[in-house]
């Protein structure tokens, strides 16, 4: 599904892997500093495949503190008479399902409610998972390694309305989507979601 992650983000991406695991239990000085090493290094190779600088990667391995993880996008799947929820993303101007990174101490289900009522003004209750993917595999993220849960989700009350991070809301036809963001929603997500809606029997997919 989607596209391959390059060698030189997977490689540098494991680097850093190690050098965060190496800076976080490891005593000795001397083995302290070959990590540091290696989590720079990493960060050189990761900026020379972006537009970020080397100290903007570390800036940003530094949110990451201690043994590193996946972070986990939660997305909301809508769909009424036969269109989905969408939201133009602040960001980039492109079209993607509402969500956003999960937060500590929040069931997901609790982030993917809070999300969509934030992000497009609709109150929803969370039906169920649709799928659970290795994000990394959908549209290569630069720095960070993400796991994406789709949820079902049903409207409940509210109205289109935009917020600090959305520039529209709207519904669509599957084949009339808008510009999608991709690290966001693709169109095999989408496709999965419908997919979804036409069998609720359907079971999660994941990868």
């Amino acid at each position: 599904m989607g596209e391959q992650v390059p060698d030189l983000l997977r490689w540098a991406r494991q680097l850093f892997t190690i050098s965060q695991a190496g800076l976080t239990y490891c005593k000795n000085e001397f083995d302290l500093e070959r990590y540091q090493q290696l989590k720079e290094m990493a960060a050189e190779m990761l900026a020379s495949h972006s537009s970020e600088s080397k100290e903007a990667v570390l800036q940003s391995f530094s949110m990451q503190a201690g043994y590193a993880t996946p972070k986990i996008d939660v997305r909301g799947a809508i769909i009424r008479d036969g269109k989905i929820l969408l939201i133009q993303e602040q960001s980039d101007g492109r079209w993607a399902m509402p969500g956003g990174w999960a937060d500590i101490g929040d069931f997901p289900a609790e982030t993917v409610t809070r999300e969509v009522w934030e992000e497009s003004g609709f109150k929803v209750h969370v039906d169920k998972v649709i799928a659970v993917y290795d994000a990394n595999h959908v549209a290569p993220l630069e720095f960070y390694h993400a796991y994406k849960l789709i949820f079902q989700c049903s409207i409940t009350g509210g109205q289109p309305q935009t917020s600090n991070e959305t520039l529209a809301v709207g519904f669509f036809n599957l084949n009339e989507l808008p510009p999608l963001s991709r690290t966001r929603t693709d169109q095999v997500m989408l496709e999965e979601v419908f997919a979804h809606y036409q069998d609720p029997k359907r079971p999660t997919a994941f990868n």
